[in-house]
């Protein structure tokens, strides 16, 4: 028997990414894993700027630039694939110094996680280990687990579990959550094929918009091309792992390259879902990832929203267990997190529908509508823009219910005066943003909570912001999500929580 504060269960991208926040704060943690290494087979391939960001504050800012490949939006073609819309994004900057979108090799991430997590002595990943049985007792968990290759029985003892051990989550059984179904479920074909060949394509994501054959189309990587095809009744997997089958599929894009130049990384069929557990909590074990929700793939954040919520909850962990901030901070979590992943989910199910549903009419439909998308103010700025929905009110999230305000929205990675960028001066504080110059006092109150002053210099990307958002002030929580906004800097400072994790 073994006790640790934090146990995380499962080492995809969104227990990695928790166990390196934590380790960064200096916590605790043992990271449980039933493969014995890096879990080989593709599977996400894209993310937004906004969880490029927090990328970057694992310290992974290079290393994922290195393996990653920007993509410059969306475009929407029928099954004859003449173009009907298209949406691009910002390939180099967007608001938070990186590609509004880039694409990538899962192993390749988790690889990269697993080598920097490594930096952090706190945290011990322990792989080959099945977890059996989860038991809430007195003041802490007991996990039962069994070494996949000696068979050894053991248990350890943790303050908090986290539970990131995927959609068939043995963790949800154990706090008796169950999955809320959204009425989506579709089954498509996943391919991932290597070439040498450049198959000459724009670079962005390409959506055949075709209530019987849709498809989508996008290049991962220098010589990396992922493929899904929505599946009839009928149809199995199994049929197009024989290339000379996958071909006829995918002639549209290789067009001239021939079967023998494409290389077959990967065929599967998966069912996509769109479903929220109903709880993500209870008492010290917490949901996250795909524990806790199952989005469709249309807009890119099945993996994203995990991080999401790693990145949501690991410093208010952090915070309790410091004895910094009160254990009720913890409610907050599936408060602002479900509530988000709920509306992200139903956005994907919506332009899946749309890009994908409606039989005949649906064609038609989409041949005289689509053009005109980007005429739609909501639709326009999902599309063409990265930003997702702010957070709900919470004890940690002070808006107000009758007028605009920043709060529960992200601070924007702003470049700040002769010191890098925001996220990089705050580096995991509480910070206060401010256009309006505090007194000696309001500095010492600030620095004596642990949280950092950033000044919004006039002209700059954050002065704008506030101007823009109706404020001169502003508390940005551990996460960059802003905590409050307002003109009145002394009632913000009296606000601002004490965070010394």
């Amino acid at each position: 028997m073994s006790a640790v504060p934090v146990v995380i269960v499962g080492a995809g991208p969104t227990g990695l990414t928790a166990a390196t926040l934590l380790g960064q704060y200096g916590v605790e943690c043992l990271l449980l894993e039933r493969w014995a290494s890096v879990y080989p087979q593709p599977r996400a391939v894209a993310l937004d700027d906004e969880v490029h960001r927090i990328l970057a504050r694992l310290g992974l800012r290079d290393a994922f630039a290195a393996i990653s490949r920007p993509h410059r939006g969306l475009r929407l073609v029928d099954r004859s694939m003449r173009v009907l819309a298209e949406f691009r994004r910002d390939g180099e900057h967007g608001r938070h110094g990186y590609p509004e979108g880039s694409m990538f090799d899962q192993p390749e991430l988790e690889a990269i996680l697993r080598g920097n997590l490594q930096r952090y002595g706190s945290v011990t990943v322990r792989g080959g280990t099945e977890v059996t049985t989860l038991t809430q007792e007195a003041g802490s968990v007991r996990v039962d687990v069994t070494d996949r290759t000696t068979g050894r029985r053991y248990h350890v003892l943790a303050e908090y579990v986290l539970g990131c051990d995927g959609a068939n989550s043995l963790i949800r059984a154990a706090i008796g959550a169950t999955m809320q179904d959204l009425q989506f479920t579709q089954r498509w074909l996943v391919v991932d094929v290597a070439t040498d060949a450049d198959l000459g394509h724009w670079e962005g994501v390409h959506q055949v918009c075709d209530s019987v054959r849709a498809a989508t189309y996008m290049r991962v990587g220098q010589t990396r091309y992922r493929w899904e095809f929505r599946m009839t009744p009928d149809e199995t997997a199994e049929h197009y792992r024989d290339i000379t089958h996958l071909h006829p599929l995918i002639m549209p894009w290789t067009k001239a390259v021939p079967a023998e130049a494409l290389h077959i990384v990967r065929v599967a069929e998966y069912t996509f879902r769109g479903q929220v557990a109903d709880r993500w909590r209870d008492r010290r074990v917490f949901l996250l990832g795909d524990a806790a929700h199952l989005t469709p793939p249309f807009i890119g954040q099945g993996m994203s929203a995990g991080l999401r919520d790693a990145m949501n909850l690991a410093w208010k962990l952090a915070g309790v267990l410091g004895a910094t901030l009160p254990g009720t901070v913890l409610d907050t979590y599936e408060i602002e997190r479900k509530a988000h992943a709920r509306s992200m989910i139903r956005l994907a199910i919506l332009l899946g529908t749309a890009m994908t549903g409606g039989g005949r009419f649906g064609h038609v439909a989409r041949r005289v509508v689509a053009p005109r998308w980007r005429l739609i103010p909501g639709l326009r700025q999902q599309a063409m823009h990265s930003a997702t929905p702010a957070l709900r009110r919470s004890a940690l999230v002070m808006r107000p219910r009758l007028r605009r305000t920043l709060a529960g929205t992200l601070c924007p990675n702003a470049v700040v005066d002769g010191a890098g960028r925001f996220d990089d001066v705050a580096a995991g504080r509480f910070a206060v943003v401010t256009s309006v110059a505090p007194s000696a006092a309001q500095r010492a109150e600030i620095e004596r909570r642990g949280a950092v002053l950033v000044a919004a210099s006039p002209g700059g990307q954050l002065h704008q912001w506030l101007i823009q958002g109706g404020a001169c002030a502003a508390v940005v929580r551990p996460d960059g999500t802003v905590m409050r906004a307002g003109h009145d800097l002394p009632d913000l400072c009296a606000a601002l929580p004490v965070f010394r994790a």
